[in-house]
C-alpha cells in the first residue's frame, strides 16, 4: 500500500503499525497520517488528499488516521463536516483511529498501564525504530490543538518497551528513538507533573537489558529534565543530541503559553546540558522547537529568545508561526487580543533562521577532524545519506572515510572535512 506521513515521529510508528495490521493487509489505496499541528499542516495533507483522490482506481480506498482522523481514542465523527470538502468522496475515504489495537475494547491508557499497547511490526520504513513509549497529553499549553484530539497521558510498561527494542535488535538493526506526545512524562501520574517523572530509570533499564548500540531521545519538555537524567547522557550508547520544545526564552510569553518553566529556568537547563562530559567525549548539540509571533510577543521578547539561539548553542531550530487555527477548530491564543502583524513575523523569523545558521556553521566547524560514528541510512548511486552521534548531517562530500566497507544500516568511523 502506497503511504504518506505527515507530522511528527509518532505518526511514522503508527505508519508502520497500520501497515504491518492484519486490518490492512489485503486491502489497496494510499495510508495518510495526518497532523493538525498548524494550519499550514492541515493544507498540506488536505492537498495531497485530494490529489490522490484524483487517481484513485476503482478498488482502492484513501485510509487516513491520525490527529484529524480521531478525538480522544476514536473516530472523529465531525472530520467531513469540518472537512466538508471531502464530503462528496466519503465513500473512497476511510476515517481510522490511532493504532490498530484501538479496535478492541481496551483503551490506550489501560494498555499502556498493562503493558502490550502494539505488536511488533515486521515491516521497517527506516533504518532507525520510532518506538512510542508514552502517549497524549493533559497539558492544556493555549497554542495547542493536538491535544484536544487525544486523551489523557498514558505509558508503557518498561517490559514491552524492552521487548519490543530487543526484536528489532535481533533483526539486525542498530538505532532506537524514543519518541513520544510527552515521552520525559513516562510513570507520572499526567504531563502536569514533572517533578515524579521515572524516565532516568526507563534509560537505565534499557542499557542494562538491550545492547543496541544508538538510542535517541525524542523532543523533550524541559521541565522534565533532571540531574538523574543529564548523567545518564554520559554514555556513549545515549545520543549526544537534545531536541528541546521550549517555544520561547521570554518568561511573559511561556506564562501567557500556560508552559511550566520559564526563561531563567531555561538559561540554567542549558549550562548543564552544554557541561556535559561524554564517556566519548563527543560534543552535545541542541535543537530547539520555538514559537515566534506569539499573540503580545515584544521586540524585548524576541530579542530574549534570539540571544538564546545565539547564546546556548541552539544549532538548529523548528521555527513555528503561531497558528490560531481559523481553518477548522481553533486554540485558546486565537482569541488573544494583539495578534502579530505579517510584516513583523516575518521579519522575525528571517532573523532567527539567520542566527541559527550561523550558530550551526560555527559548531560544524568546530567538529571538523574529529572522528566520529555515523549509521548509514541510504546509499545510491555512491551518494550517501546518514546522521553522527551529535546530528551532523553527512554525505559523499563533507566526509571522509575511516572505514571502506560501506553498506545500509552499517555504523562506521568518519571524519569532517
Amino acid at each position: 500500500m502506497k503511504y504518506k506521513v505527515f507530522g511528527c515521529k509518532v505518526n511514522k510508528y503508527y505508519t508502520d503499525e497500520w501497515l504491518n495490521s492484519p486490518y490492512l493487509k489485503d486491502k489497496l489505496g494510499v495510508f495518510v497520517a495526518s497532523c493538525v499541528v498548524t494550519d499550514k499542516a492541515k493544507k498540506k495533507w488536505l492537498k495531497f488528499v485530494k490529489q490522490e483522490l484524483q487517481i484513485l482506481k476503482e478498488n482502492e480506498k484513501i485510509y487516513i488516521s491520525w490527529c484529524w482522523a480521531f478525538e480522544k481514542w476514536a473516530e472523529n465523527k465531525e472530520f467531513f463536516e469540518i472537512y466538508d470538502e471531502l464530503k462528496e468522496f466519503k465513500n473512497q475515504i476511510e476515517i481510522l483511529w490511532e493504532s490498530p489495537q484501538n479496535f478492541s475494547n481496551i483503551s490506550p491508557f489501560d494498555k499502556g498501564r498493562l503493558g502490550g499497547i502494539v505488536k511488533l511490526p515486521k515491516l521497517a520504513l527506516t533504518t532507525k525504530k520510532f518506538l512510542v513509549i508514552q502517549g497524549w497529553c493533559d497539558s492544556f499549553c493555549s497554542f495547542c490543538l493536538t491535544v484536544i484530539k487525544r486523551w489523557k497521558h498514558f505509558y508503557r510498561s518498561l517490559e514491552d518497551i524492552v521487548d519490543e527494542i530487543t526484536e528489532f535488535e535481533m533483526q539486525g538493526w542498530k538505532e532506537v528513538v524514543l519518541t513520544w506526545i510527552n515521552l520525559w512524562a513516562w510513570w507520572s501520574e499526567n504531563t502536569n507533573d514533572y517533578k515524579n517523572s521515572k524516565f532516568d530509570e526507563l534509560l537505565k533499564y534499557i542499557l542494562e537489558k538491550t545492547e543496541i548500540p544508538r538510542i535517541r531521545i525524542s523532543s523533550l519538555w524541559p521541565e522534565f529534565v533532571n540531574e538523574k537524567v543529564l548523567k545518564i547522557f554520559e554514555n556513549k550508547r545515549i545520543y549526544p543530541h537534545f531536541h528541546l520544545s521550549i517555544q520561547s526564552w521570554s518568561s511573559n510569553i511561556l506564562a501567557s503559553m500556560r508552559r511550566h518553566y520559564n526563561g531563567e529556568y531555561m538559561k540554567e537547563l542549558l549550562k548543564k546540558i552544554l557541561n556535559i562530559k561524554r564517556e566519548d567525549w563527543v560534543n552535545i548539540s541542541i535543537w530547539s522547537d520555538l514559537i515566534v509571533w506569539f499573540p503580545w510577543e515584544t521586540e524585548s521578547d524576541f530579542i530574549q529568545t534570539y540571544d538564546l539561539v545565539k547564546n546556548f548553542n541552539i544549532t538548529k531550530l523548528h521555527c513555528f508561526p503561531f497558528s490560531n487555527h481559523t481553518f477548522g477548530e481553533s486554540v485558546p491564543a486565537s482569541f488573544y487580543s494583539n495578534q502579530i502583524d505579517e510584516k513583523t513575523k516575518k521579519d522575525r523569523v528571517d532573523r532567527l533562521n539567520s542566527i541559527w545558521e550561523e550558530v550551526r556553521n560555527n559548531f560544524i566547524t568546530s567538529q571538523k577532524w574529529k572522528t566520529l560514528n555515523v549509521l548509514i541510512e541510504s546509499i545510491k548511486d555512491w551518494n550517501f545519506k546518514w546522521w553522527s552521534e551529535n546530528y551532523i548531517e553527512c554525505n559523499s562530500d563533507n566526509f571522509e572515510v575511516i572505514s571502506w566497507i560501506i553498506k545500509k544500516n552499517e555504523i562506521i568511523v568518519w571524519k569532517l572535512k
